[in-house]
């Protein structure tokens, strides 16, 4: 039996894959896709103002495959969100994420990611006005606090001003932010983690769908949190790892571990098409890099893509070739 059969699929956020920049593109989540069916994925942040006036097929398109599917805005106003949303909404987004965590120089510059936890109303404001504007759920993700807001009343209170308004689903990142004199890298693990936090956010607002994200790597971690809140969001394990997500997905559902050469072979249409239209193998092969991760072997099959995948050339040869060099046998020196 399952380690996690216990435990009753409440929800469709029980398991999802955290919106990270550079890394959660399309290809990334299509890949993603194929080891979870079921995992909840994000796309990176798009803020709001990109949306409105930039490429929106560029920041907006997305396989139908990658369902379900949330797309996660940045900003703080009000209009610019509800219009963005709207948007999203009409390429068929599953839900709405608004950015209430980043730490970035870039994000506080521009008045929105973790710095808005100071301005719980303004947060209920945008919460509100994107809401209005969309019939999917929007949802905020966010830290404990930032800065010298360090007290639970703190984060108790911006939860119960963005809920107030009707927010149910809150992704809690379980470390607060320092955005004076730690750098976005150093604020993913300086930080200490406060899991007990977050489990008393959920006693004490038992009717909200809490979800816990950061530090998560482990199955045995996301069964025991499951038992405190609603749901575990993986990040970096999921990028650096992926197969951790069909373990995930077999313990938490029950399905069938696939292999992951199989894997590798329900992605090669998807990489030809690609390849087809005038894509670049690497723009695919870089999420695929850690799919060996901890096999003999794997440190093969990553260098051989490294090295190969960036040619003008590189075509779906170069995935065979680095699946080869990953079950070769190394070599013995006779003495």
């Amino acid at each position: 039996m399952s380690p996690l059969a216990d435990i009753p699929a409440a929800n469709p956020w029980r398991l999802s894959v955290a919106p990270m920049m550079d890394w959660t593109d399309r290809h990334c989540r299509y890949f993603h896709r194929l080891l979870s069916p079921h995992a909840r994925l994000y796309t990176e942040m798009v803020t709001s103002p990109a949306l409105i006036h930039g490429d929106r097929e560029r920041l907006l398109g997305f396989d139908r495959a990658e369902h379900p599917l949330a797309l996660q805005l940045g900003g703080s106003d009000p209009r610019e969100l509800a219009e963005a949303a709207r948007i999203a909404a009409q390429y068929g987004y599953d839900e709405i994420n608004l950015n209430v965590g980043c730490p970035s120089d870039r994000v506080q510059s521009g008045r929105f990611g973790a710095c808005l936890m100071r301005e719980p109303a303004l947060v209920a404001e945008c919460f509100a006005a994107m809401q209005e504007a969309v019939a999917v759920p929007v949802t905020i993700k966010c830290r404990l606090g930032v800065d010298a807001q360090d007290e639970y009343t703190d984060l108790q209170h911006f939860i119960g001003a963005v809920s107030a308004q009707g927010c149910t689903v809150f992704v809690v990142h379980a470390r607060k932010a320092w955005l004076q004199g730690l750098s976005p890298k150093e604020n993913r693990d300086v930080p200490p983690l406060n899991y007990e936090r977050v489990y008393q956010l959920k006693r004490d607002f038992p009717q909200l769908t809490v979800i816990i994200n950061g530090g998560i790597d482990k199955v045995l971690e996301v069964q025991n949190h499951l038992r405190h809140v609603d749901g575990a969001m993986l990040a970096r394990v999921a990028y650096h790892e992926p197969y951790r997500l069909a373990e995930l997905e077999q313990a938490l559902h029950a399905t069938p571990l696939p292999a992951r050469e199989e894997v590798i072979e329900r992605m090669r249409p998807y990489i030809e098409a690609h390849l087809a239209a005038g894509g670049k193998l690497q723009h695919i092969s870089r999420h695929m890099l850690g799919l060996y991760q901890g096999l003999p072997g794997a440190r093969r099959w990553r260098r051989h893509l490294s090295e190969n995948a960036h040619r003008t050339d590189a075509g779906i040869a170069v995935i065979d070739e680095a699946l080869d060099a990953c079950h070769r046998q190394p070599s013995r020196r006779i003495a």
